[in-house]
């Protein structure tokens, strides 16, 4: 397509969306009088306005005009029990019926710390209620345990909505001092490390870049970053806020990488807010209240008892290791069959991940850092974004999707097909 054929196709299909969604359109308009642009969380706005659901269960979405859509992005890889998993609600009801808001420590907390702390490997945790708050933390126990200040980060990070670097540092970032390396170059980020040496804190690093267009780490990459932060007393933080859904230990299971500290969030409260830092005794131990010096960590909802209960029965009864390594492998499978469809199609088109988390790139470049999918014309996944509802199928409009267990294989084919027919 030349520009002009672009520009005017892009008019079309917004037009389309809006034309068929007047009840969204006129509660966009109520939003706007009380939320700038209508909107309280970035990520969920695209225009000419933003789906607005009405109704979810299992793997569907209904919006406020109607439309049932599969629901194929799982609230950011949040959602990966579905909408209405009665393991997961029945372990949520429960424990509201003991008491919700009791500002107390619970039995729930202390399960859920066993449990994460065997799955994921590590010797401490402590909770939160987001991932950006895990990694805020995460940084401050670095800090803390080194008596350094700087900060190694990736071009296309994303670690909250105070620590994002996808264009460089966020206007809104929280104020640390931070280094900023290229993802996947493992001659410069080792020698900005050595060169910063006395200084550095912590590397913090996505063991696959999610927000930047889920971006996997290349091999010997991050098996680099771990011998130089050995070697200059740097700490190793693995992001795994969104990765640790890729099999049964996450990412860092699955490369044999060991970190210091790791960060946890999204899927594990089941759908309730959540987050989790933890790590080396040594490290987490400066939380310790009982010691003189300790750190402090707040959070009123730490420990509420929804996340707890909730991310306890998802991880022993729900996401068991065996069904990790099936959802993986699912993953797996279908991102190659519609990298098959896309290539067959001769689509200006690809798409990239791990397991169960993938994204379309509008470029059949390599896409190794998020540089070498910035030129690309966003217009085009707009267009497959919109022409993928039209056909009753929600994926975010960067490109993105992450599977829910609650998705069966017919509505995976179904999926595979609406692509077809939206590259033809």
């Amino acid at each position: 397509m030349t520009t002009a054929e672009l520009d005017l196709a892009v008019e079309q299909a917004r037009a389309r969306y809006a034309r068929r969604r007047p009840r969204t359109a006129a509660l966009h308009e109520q939003a706007l009088d009380v939320m700038p642009g209508g909107n309280t969380r970035t990520v969920l706005y695209h225009p000419p306005f933003p789906l607005r659901v009405t109704r979810a269960w299992d793997a569907m979405l209904v919006d406020a005009d109607g439309h049932e859509y599969v629901d194929l992005l799982g609230e950011y890889s949040a959602g990966l029990y579905g909408h209405s998993n009665p393991v997961v609600l029945d372990a949520m009801a429960a424990a509201m019926r003991e008491g919700i808001s009791r500002g107390a420590h619970t039995q729930h907390e202390v399960l859920l710390a066993r449990c994460v702390c065997e799955r994921f490997g590590l010797e401490r945790v402590r909770f939160t209620n987001s991932g950006t708050e895990a990694n805020l933390m995460a940084l401050g126990a670095a800090r803390a345990a080194t008596g350094r200040q700087k900060v190694l980060v990736f071009s296309g990070g994303y670690h909250g909505g105070v620590l994002s670097f996808a264009h460089g540092p966020s206007p809104v970032n929280a104020p640390y001092d931070v280094l900023v390396a290229d993802y996947n170059d493992v001659e410069g980020a080792t020698r900005l490390l050595r060169q910063h040496a006395d200084d550095v804190a912590c590397v913090l690093v996505e063991p696959m870049l999610g927000s930047a267009g889920c971006i996997p780490s290349e091999p010997g990459f991050l098996a680099a970053l771990r011998d130089v932060t050995r070697e200059t007393g740097a700490l190793l933080v693995l992001d795994e806020v969104m990765t640790s859904r890729t099999g049964p230990g996450g990412m860092q299971q699955l490369l044999g990488i060991e970190p210091d500290l790791t960060t946890l969030g999204k899927y594990i409260g089941g759908g309730a807010s959540f987050g989790a830092f933890g790590g080396r005794a040594s490290v987490m131990d400066l939380f310790d209240p009982a010691r003189p010096g300790a750190l402090p960590h707040a959070g009123t909802f730490n420990n509420n008892v929804v996340s707890m209960a909730a991310g306890l029965a998802g991880l022993t009864r729900v996401y068991t290791p065996d069904v990790a390594r099936e959802h993986t492998a699912r993953g797996d499978a279908l991102r190659q069959r519609l990298a098959t469809v896309l290539q067959d199609a001769g689509a200006s088109l690809q798409v990239t991940g791990v397991g169960s988390m993938m994204a379309f790139h509008a470029t059949t470049d390599a896409v190794r850092r998020p540089e070498d999918a910035a030129s690309a014309d966003p217009r085009l996944l707009e267009l497959l974004f919109l022409d993928l509802l039209e056909q009753g199928f929600y994926i975010a409009p960067r490109g993105y999707l992450a599977l829910s267990l609650a998705l069966d294989d017919a509505q995976l084919d179904s999926f595979v097909e609406a692509v077809g027919v939206a590259v033809s």
